[in-house]
């Protein structure tokens, strides 16, 4: 697996995503934005799940549900598994943005999703 936040990395990240399959009646565009990325410049993607797919793509989302803010420090405890997305928002070191609803009513599809990109934190 590809260094962490980089081009290569998200690419395997699609790559994992596109091999999953989701119900087709999930739609739902998630935005992460880390502003201090690994080499100092933002690094901004979005996942996306429509029709049965998933996706991740580089940049951001015209219209994201949700979008997740958060610094290189915190994500990168998050993806090694050292710091749960939970714990990171209740101490203010992961900000949300969008409909909050949709990340509640959709949590069960949000660990699916996370479970996808399990293999891109070996």
């Amino acid at each position: 697996m590809a260094r962490f936040l980089t081009d290569a990395w998200l690419d395997d990240l699609d790559a994992l995503a596109r091999a999953a399959t989701f119900p087709t009646d999930l739609r739902l565009i998630i935005q992460q934005v880390i502003p201090d990325g690994p080499d100092g410049h933002e690094v901004a993607y979005v996942v996306e799940a429509r029709d049965g797919s998933l996706s991740v793509r580089r940049g951001r989302a015209d219209q994201p549900d949700v979008t997740f803010a958060l610094d290189h420090a915190t994500a990168l405890a998050i993806h090694r598994g050292e710091l749960s997305a939970q714990r990171a928002f209740m101490e203010g070191r992961l900000r949300l943005g969008g409909d909050l609803r949709a990340v509640i009513d959709r949590a069960g599809a949000l660990a699916a999703i996370d479970d996808v990109f399990a293999a891109a934190r070996a």
